[in-house]
């Protein structure tokens, strides 16, 4: 996949708008009864880069960067100012922020995930780009040490342990993450007067699967 491992600028990122995207099916009966379904398994989300922007320089590094990405062309990670971490975000990590897994004596292979609740609800989110040197990974109790019992691999989010974990073990981590994302737009129209004048560019970002 054309995916760059580079993070568009933290600091152009915070203060932009963006959530996640679920899409729905709706068909109404006859009696006025819905059906409801999503072809989706998980949300997408959507981003507006261009409200970061606060100077002429914050509009110099977007277009070095976007042009580094050559527009659509190559994804890149985003820092999510409203959901970047495992736990809350007030909160240290904890290498028991989140069950990630649950060890069976075979696999040694766990994806990273980050579990949404609400009320009896929950989902369950892929994380596949997490953040290097922040990644802590426990089982039950005991926090696990990084290259001696486990290895991280940053690209997948896939967390490789040394040996399987042992029948029903919680396998927990905790981890700060980026999304994969890339621009939703080949044009970046920039204005000096308009700028000043308060305005700033549109710049589109959606997620991307990786």
């Amino acid at each position: 996949m054309n995916f760059h491992e580079v993070r568009f600028p933290a600091s152009l990122s915070f203060g932009s708008v963006g959530g996640p995207e679920r899409r729905t099916d709706i068909v109404t009966l006859a009696n006025g009864f819905e059906e409801r379904n999503t072809p989706w398994a998980h949300a997408r989300r959507r981003y507006d880069a261009g409200l970061g922007m606060r100077s002429l320089d914050d509009v110099e590094v977007l277009i070095a960067f976007f042009e580094a990405r050559q527009g659509q062309m190559y994804g890149f990670r985003w820092k999510d100012w409203s959901d970047y971490k495992s736990g809350r975000a007030r909160a240290d990590l904890r290498f028991d922020d989140q069950v990630i897994a649950r060890g069976d004596g075979a696999t040694r292979v766990f994806q990273l995930m980050k579990t949404y609740r609400s009320g009896d609800h929950s989902y369950a989110r892929p994380i596949t780009k997490p953040v290097a040197g922040t990644v802590r990974v426990g089982l039950e109790q005991d926090e696990m040490q990084e290259t001696v019992d486990y290895t991280v691999d940053t690209a997948t989010g896939l967390i490789s342990f040394a040996h399987p974990p042992g029948e029903d073990l919680a396998v927990t981590a905790g981890y700060e993450f980026d999304v994969p994302v890339r621009f939703d737009t080949d044009r970046i129209q920039t204005s000096v007067a308009s700028f000043q004048a308060g305005d700033v560019p549109t710049v589109p970002v959606v997620e991307v699967r990786v």
